[in-house]
């Protein structure tokens, strides 16, 4: 059976079949077609406009760098990428999805597809003899679909009490029993499409919780598996008549919601490069390559804040005290730093990525994370000595905490510019800035734009 017809199999039972994309701002855009017709698309791809990966997160095409509007708005060819043909079983009808990718005419990818932002830093790492390991943990809210009187947005209903938890209990498993349908079609959802999780949790707030993705060393697989895992919350969310957001800060009384990013790194031997093998939390558990990493990351960081945190909303969520990032920091075992190191065996040393929102690009994040470290091993960075305490207290001058100073600053970034490709950052931080112009003028509330 060649590839094409074990992709046909998986579709046997579907009525439809939604091909799909992940655009600049996570919005999952596609179309849906009769399964008769998939055969069709797996062989030949169908045509997307190359200019809706930068349409603004409202949909609005804002034309940036006269992509839209200018150019006649070109289609490219949208190819499937074969193991994320899968079900989505939270449909009311039989149906199945599958994510595509941009490539023009003669096969290139396309330049501007966050996907192939992230297949071009992974280059980087091709002749370094080192294999890069990630894993993403998501953190997201679950929504009542009815809005408040004042128009505002509030925690669900437990659907064994019918009661609304105003209080914040984290870790509480009552919480996750209390919803335990919910997971339990999660779970069962993540299985049909090969989706691997690991731990839930409740989190810091009301009606908020995370869920775990496992690692993987295909990183481009593991991006849209975090992509399809997205698709999936929010898809039974609405089976169970519930809104689930990844939005970066719903509430502004409450802790918001991120994408960490786990990341370890192979040796050629297939050990884990970062481990130095001493003791844990002392210098010598680490490698070298673990802490020119860390400066890496550390010394880019500011460049890429424009990409981890992606609109208004996100810059909202950096608040001091409550365990959100706010500084160009790193230690061991302390939720309060950008960058940490967790406890665990030497075989899985790693670096937890704290810095950027849920409503973050998974490709772009993975892409600006990996660049860092790819600086900072190519270039042999120097890693400033570890936080002792609370990093968490102030907000550091370092790090652009606006919107519009952080789309600059990454115009400007020549790290960024060197990894991204200079047209990509050119055409990124224009759709940004515009999309945050039209969201000042438009005087909307984030919910309107964002949840």
């Amino acid at each position: 059976m060649n590839s094409s017809d074990d992709v046909l199999s998986k579709l046997q039972t579907a009525r439809y079949v939604d091909f799909f994309y992940n655009d600049l701002s996570c919005v999952i855009r596609g179309k849906r077609y009769p399964a008769g017709q998939a055969e069709k698309v797996l062989q030949n791809g169908m045509m997307i406009p190359g200019g809706s990966f930068l349409l603004a997160v409202n949909g609005e095409c804002m034309d940036p760098e006269g992509m839209g509007f200018s150019d006649g708005d070109p289609d490219e060819v949208g190819a499937v990428i074969p193991h994320t043909v899968t079900p989505t079983t939270w449909s009311r009808y039989p149906t199945a999805h599958g994510m595509i990718t941009l490539n023009s005419l003669d096969g290139v990818p396309y330049y501007y597809e966050p996907r192939n932002v992230l297949s071009r830093v992974l280059n980087r790492f091709i002749d370094t003899g080192l294999t890069p390991v990630v894993a993403f943990e998501l953190e997201f809210y679950l929504l009542d679909i009815k809005r408040q009187s004042d128009g505002g947005i509030r925690a669900p209903s437990s659907p064994l009490t019918g009661q609304i938890t105003e209080a914040t209990q984290v870790y509480n498993l009552d919480d996750l029993e209390d919803f335990s349908e919910f997971f339990d079609d999660i779970m069962t959802a993540c299985e049909a499409q090969g989706i691997q999780t690991g731990a839930i949790s409740s989190e810091y707030a009301p009606g908020q919780f995370e869920i775990n993705l496992q690692h993987s060393s295909d990183i481009l697989r593991a991006a849209d598996h975090c992509v399809m895992f997205k698709r999936t919350v929010q898809g039974v969310a609405r089976k169970h008549g519930m809104q689930a957001t990844f939005m970066a800060k719903p509430y502004p009384e409450h802790s918001g919601s991120g994408l960490h990013l786990h990341i370890s790194m192979l040796d050629e031997d297939g050990g884990n490069a970062f481990d130095g093998g001493g003791e844990y939390s002392t210098p010598e558990c680490g490698s070298e390559l673990l802490y020119q990493a860390i400066g890496g990351v550390l010394h880019s960081m500011d460049e890429f804040m424009g990409v981890l945190a992606p609109s208004v909303n996100s810059y909202k969520r950096f608040v001091p005290n409550i365990y959100v990032p706010v500084s160009k920091s790193w230690a061991y075992e302390n939720r309060s730093v950008a960058l940490r190191i967790p406890k665990s065996p030497g075989k899985a040393r790693r670096i937890e990525h704290r810095i950027a929102g849920a409503d973050a690009n998974p490709y772009l994040t993975a892409a600006a994370i990996l660049a860092g470290i790819h600086n900072g091993i190519a270039n042999r960075m120097d890693c400033p000595p570890p936080a002792i305490g609370n990093a968490g207290e102030q907000l550091d001058p370092q790090l652009p905490f606006d919107a519009a100073l952080a789309f600059d600053r990454s115009r400007a970034g020549r790290t960024v510019n060197s990894y991204f490709g200079e047209n990509y950052v050119r055409a990124y931080t224009s759709c940004k800035q515009l999309e945050l112009d039209a969201f000042h003028n438009s005087k909307a509330a984030d919910s309107d734009w964002y949840v």
